[in-house]
């Protein structure tokens, strides 16, 4: 697994999503699976898709298996109580102490990884549970009775994640070639964004 590096050297996962406020869903939940696959590299270990009940949310994972092998650490994540939806790229190295934490608070784990971890965070605390993590990490959450979609980064911004919202579609990715895969996708940067 040592081999699978960016061009900085950084061990990663990959994600990408979508989130439409209207109908026209179609393109965007067939564009997904193009996105996914286009971040192959970033993760050859395992893949998933996952979409909401009408298709206006969907969440893309490719994973690199670091720090839990097993069939666990498999994203896009659901968490126990059913309200979220989680992928997440990166690693929070005080996993152990928010499990630690959450455990006796009734939340029960199947793996050793930090992904079940961060999402009971996540269930227990509300999108604020990002604030008690260190580490480097790049997080699409959807609370499905809300129907809110979260993107979530690192402090320092060192797990990339991009986005383009064009009114209508807000689609995401570790890398501009997961948007590039979605349907719409026009190459021009807005000039006023730049500042």
């Amino acid at each position: 697994r040592s081999s699978i590096q960016t061009t900085w050297g950084f061990r990663m996962c990959g994600i990408a999503g979508y989130r439409s406020i209207d109908m026209r869903v179609d393109p965007w939940a067939d564009s997904l699976s193009r996105a996914v696959e286009s971040l192959h590299y970033r993760g050859p270990d395992d893949q998933g898709i996952w979409f909401d009940a009408e298709r206006q949310v969907g969440l893309g994972h490719r994973r690199l298996a670091i720090l839990d092998l097993s069939p666990s650490g498999h994203q896009p994540m659901l968490s126990a109580c059913g309200n979220w939806a989680m992928v997440y790229n990166g690693e929070v190295y005080n996993f152990r102490a928010i499990r630690a934490e959450l455990e006796p608070l009734g939340h029960r784990f199947s793996g050793t990884g930090d992904s079940e971890v961060i999402l009971a965070a996540f269930a227990q605390w509300g999108p604020d549970a990002v604030t008690r993590f260190i580490g480097m990490f790049a997080i699409a959450l959807w609370h499905r009775p809300t129907r809110a979609l979260h993107l979530l980064r690192d402090r320092l911004g060192v797990k990339p994640l991009f986005y383009r919202w064009d009114g209508h579609v807000l689609t995401f990715g570790s890398e501009l070639r997961a948007l590039r895969a979605f349907a719409g996708w026009q190459a021009e940067i807005e000039s006023a964004a730049l500042g």
